[in-house]
C-alpha cells in the first residue's frame, strides 16, 4: 500500500492560513486534511465550505480530503463538494443512511471515506468496505488537535487491515514520528499529522523524515 501524509488544516495558524496551505503543499506531503467541526457530533467548531475554497484558490493542485465531524454531513454534501472538496469522509456513528450517503458522495464524482472513533469498533465499518475508498480509525476523541494518541485503538486498525487487505486505511490523532510506526505496523498507510508537522519549523524535513520512517515498516 502507498504512504500518504496530510498535514491537518486544524493545526494551522488561522491568521495565516493561506500561507500555511502553502507551506503544507511545498512540505510535499501528499493530501490536505481539512476537519469540519459542527460542534453537536464533536465539542468544537471549526470551519465550513469557505475554508475548502480557500484551499482550491491557493493550492489548486493540492488535494483536498474533507473530514465531516457532522451529526448530519447530509446535509452539507454537495456544499462542500461545490467548495472544491476531493474526498469527503462522513462518520459511521452520523444519523444518517451511511450506505446511501456514501452513493451519494460517489455519484457527485467525490471520493467517499468512512470515519470512526475510538470508542467504536471495527465491526462497525465491516458492511461498508465494498462501498467507500477509505476507512479512518480516529486515534483520540475527535474534537480538539494536540491530544494524545490512543494505543489500544492499533488492535481495531489491524481487524480492519485484516478484513480489507486491499483499502487505505487512515488513522488521525496524536500522530508523529513515533505513532505513526504503531499505527504502520498495524496496518495504516495513511497518516493525518496536524500539531506534529505545523508546529515543525522544517514540515518538509519532517515529512521527509516520516516518510523515510514509514517506508522501512513491514
Amino acid at each position: 500500500m502507498a504512504i500518504e501524509i496530510l498535514p491537518s488544516l486544524l493545526a494551522a495558524d488561522f491568521g495565516n492560513l493561506a500561507a500555511d496551505v502553502l507551506r503544507a503543499e511545498a512540505s510535499g506531503a501528499d493530501r490536505l486534511h481539512l476537519d469540519v467541526m459542527d460542534a453537536h457530533f464533536v465539542p468544537n467548531l471549526s470551519f465550513g465550505p469557505d475554508v475548502v475554497a480557500l484551499a482550491r484558490k491557493v493550492a489548486p493542485d493540492f488535494w483536498r480530503h474533507v473530514h465531516l465531524m457532522m451529526t448530519r454531513p447530509d446535509l452539507y454534501l454537495e456544499k462542500f463538494r461545490d467548495a472544491g472538496a476531493q474526498t469527503i469522509q462522513i462518520h459511521v456513528e452520523a444519523d444518517v443512511d451511511v450506505h446511501r450517503e456514501l452513493k451519494r458522495i460517489e455519484a457527485m464524482g467525490v471520493k467517499s471515506a468512512l470515519a470512526l472513533n475510538p470508542e467504536t469498533p471495527a465491526e462497525a465499518v465491516f458492511p461498508y468496505l465494498k462501498e467507500t475508498r477509505e476507512i479512518l480509525v480516529m486515534t483520540v476523541h475527535p474534537g480538539y488537535g494536540g491530544q494524545k494518541f490512543i494505543p489500544e485503538c492499533l488492535p481495531k486498525i489491524a481487524a480492519i487491515r485484516k478484513r480489507a487487505p486491499e483499502i487505505d486505511l487512515m488513522v488521525d490523532g496524536g500522530v508523529n514520528g513515533e505513532t505513526a510506526i504503531l499505527a504502520a505496523e498495524a496496518g495504516a498507510n495513511q497518516f493525518v499529522a496536524g500539531s506534529y508537522l505545523f508546529k515543525q519549523p522544517d514540515m518538509k524535513a519532517a515529512v521527509a523524515a516520516m516518510r523515510r520512517d514509514l517506508a522501512r515498516c513491514p
